[in-house]
């Protein structure tokens, strides 16, 4: 045997290691699933106004605020 062909011997049995955990894994948490858990998202409004990420004028502003920085940062401030 020589060496080339044993180093191809072990990257197929490492690979089919890898897949072999990989299927392993997914079905673990394909059997998760089943589970029943009860996530309550409704928190109340009394954690920082907890509804102020869903206003479109936060988006808007934040939005016009990257903008503004993207082109000072690719304007490279004018000076020559």
């Amino acid at each position: 045997m020589t060496r080339s062909n044993l180093f191809s011997k072990f990257q197929i049995f490492a690979l089919a290691l890898i897949a072999n955990f990989s299927v392993l894994m997914v079905r673990a948490q394909e059997g998760a699933a089943d589970l029943k858990v009860d996530v309550d998202v409704n928190k109340g409004s009394d954690m920082m106004g907890a509804d102020w990420m869903s206003n479109p004028l936060v988006w808007v502003i934040g939005a016009l605020v990257l903008i503004v920085i993207i082109a000072l940062i690719a304007r490279g401030g004018g000076s020559k």
